[in-house]
């Protein structure tokens, strides 16, 4: 019995009818909360469709469209890996969309037309070798150089060019949002500015923010800043000041402000509160100017740089609208770091916007 009952738990977080935001009969597009749990639950809807093709789940035994269908979308493009045929991607359609071409200024008020979405990593033998692979290449700054990222862009960018960035939205998690947030990097640094929804990304440096010790952690990223900063004066010269150069690519994200959804207790997601937070401080100290150098580089990019490889850190944003699940219950890693904490009804999410400023 107790095979039987761990063999079928896979299944639990598939299943719509067991886990699902079946509660969310009625989406105010105006809530934050509304929208992270569609997004969410679309995310879903990859990583299901793909244990459907592992599983041969097909017709009516398969679990995936229902993570669609129950908010009205439907599945207008599946993005398929070449190397693994692993699906990574969906395009998503909304079926009743209305046009907000009367306010584009306005917040979104109604569905996205498109929602494309990126699943993370799946660790079963069927995608396992292949999503730990582009897991490494993130570490290293090579996620641009991969077949997979490059697919996405190539996709978001034809949808874009279609129906314009107003009516579509990008959402991932894990590996999948490191794809949407490279993605709408370098849609923004050539001022195409898309909604952006990311779940648990990674933040590929030493988790800071999980040393409990509030002296120690500060002197830790005081440590760090002071490292960052050494290392960009000396590979990239003294002559730039500690003011931001407007025409500097880190500089033009500004006016791009992705929604990360963040959880305290996981280590692959939790360093973007600190990064913020101690920014903010900083900037509260009177020495913000120097702490910008340091929030716009890393170590390993610097060293990349510095022999001569491309390649920027994925995790180094200016802005963000961030959101933190500061639930009080022991989580172990796969809750904290899992999808199923977004749709969830709970009064846990504290949010708050990070805005750099350049002048």
């Amino acid at each position: 019995m107790k095979g039987k009952k761990e063999e079928a738990n896979p299944l639990k977080k598939e299943d719509f009818s067991i886990c699902g935001p079946a509660h969310l009969t009625s989406v105010d597009w105006r809530s934050l909360e509304h929208k992270g749990a569609v997004a969410a639950s679309l995310i879903q809807g990859v990583f299901v469709l793909e244990r459907d093709r592992q599983e041969k789940r097909t017709l009516n035994d398969a679990l995936a469209p229902i993570w669609w269908d129950f908010f009205h979308f439907h599945c207008f493009q599946t993005l398929v890996d070449p190397i693994d045929s692993s699906i990574f991607g969906i395009i998503y359609q909304y079926k009743y969309h209305i046009s907000n071409q009367f306010c584009p200024m306005s917040p979104q008020v109604v569905p996205p037309k498109y929602v494309i979405a990126f699943r993370g990593t799946i660790t079963r033998h069927e995608t396992g070798k292949r999503d730990l692979h582009l897991d490494l290449k993130l570490a290293f700054n090579g996620l641009t150089r991969d077949l997979r990222y490059q697919m996405a862009l190539q996709a978001i960018e034809s949808i874009i060019a279609n129906e314009g960035p107003g009516n579509v939205w990008l959402t991932g998690h894990s590996l999948g949002a490191a794809i949407a947030l490279q993605a709408g990097k370098d849609l923004a640094k050539r001022g195409c500015y898309i909604e952006t929804y990311l779940f648990n990304p990674p933040y590929i440096c030493v988790p800071i923010e999980k040393i409990n010790d509030p002296n120690l952690k500060l002197g830790a990223r005081i440590a760090r800043s002071v490292l960052n900063v050494g290392l960009s004066l000396a590979i990239n010269g003294t002559k730039k000041n500690t003011k931001i150069d407007q025409h500097d690519p880190f500089s033009t994200l500004c006016c791009w402000t992705p929604y990360l959804f963040l959880n305290p207790k996981d280590p692959i997601c939790c360093e973007y509160i600190g990064y913020f937070e101690h920014r903010e401080k900083m900037e509260g100290w009177g020495v913000g100017g120097v702490e910008r150098i340091a929030t716009k580089t890393s170590v390993l990019s610097l060293v990349s740089a510095a022999l001569g490889r491309d390649g920027e850190a994925v995790h180094l944003i200016p802005s963000a609208f961030i959101t933190k699940n500061v639930i009080v219950k022991e989580q172990d890693f796969m809750a904290a770091h899992g999808l199923l904490q977004w749709w969830e009804p709970h009064p846990y999410w504290h949010s708050k916007l990070y805005q750099l400023n350049i002048h």
